[in-house]
Order: structure tokens, then sequence, then C-alpha cells
């Protein structure tokens, strides 16, 4: 989930790692067992355009970094992203959303991640605006 180009090889294996990073934290969840039901028979193009459009939300809260965290069009975005989770990979409830918001930041992985995609400080104003909208 990168914003520059990768070749299909290297986003697969960063997939596969994902997944089984998530298997290990998560797997027994019911938030895991729908991401599994909904993602487990895409193809790895259908898997790469939905982490495109994922990243493409993270590049939205780049274009918006400079706002406040509570300012509507952060707590839109906020919005989207929910949205988009819960269309492409698991229902996203607010519990999730927050907890996904601290993981932004703790995790060295999905900041990298996420200010790739958004530019530096995108991770941190994703979590607070997350923070934010959750309450």
């Amino acid at each position: 989930m990168r914003g520059k180009e990768i070749d299909c090889a290297e986003y697969t294996k960063e997939m596969n790692d994902f997944a089984a990073e998530a298997r290990a934290r998560w797997g027994g969840t019911d938030a895991f067992r729908a991401f599994e039901q909904k993602t487990g028979n895409l193809s790895a193009g259908e898997l790469r355009s939905a982490g495109e459009g994922l990243t493409a939300v993270f590049a939205g809260f780049g274009a918006l970094r400079q706002k406040a965290a509570a300012d509507p069009e952060a707590q839109a975005q906020v919005r989207l992203l929910q949205e988009y989770i819960t269309a492409h990979f698991y229902p996203c409830t607010n519990e999730i959303l927050s907890g996904l918001g601290r993981l932004y930041v703790s995790d060295s992985a999905f900041a990298e991640n996420i200010d790739r995609a958004g530019g530096e400080g995108t991770a941190a104003f994703a979590a607070e605006a997350i923070r934010v909208y959750c309450g």
C-alpha cells in the first residue's frame, strides 16, 4: 500500500506479510473472520485495487494535515476511512477505528506506509482526527 509504483511480486509479498501479521494479532476476532470472508476470493489485482483505494484515503488525510483534527473536513475524511474499510475489508466500528488510530502511530510499519501515502505527519494527523471522531 505504497504511494509509489511497486512490482506485483513485491506487492504480493507485502500483502502476504501483512496478512500473516494480522492473523497473528487478530485471527480470533469476528472482524478478522469478516476480513477473510470478504477478501478471501479476491484476485491479487482486486486486493491491490482495494489497497490503492486505501492509500488514496490516506493521501486525503495528508492534504488536510495542516488543518485541525476536529475540522469538519478532517472529520469527513475519518468517516470516509471508516466507510472504505467497512466496504472493502471488514465492519469498522468506532471501537475498531479507535484501535486503528492508535496503531497508525504506535506501529512503525503502519506509520511509514501512511506517511508515504500522504506526507510526513499524516499518520499522526489521521490518528488524532480518529481520536476526535471516536470521542
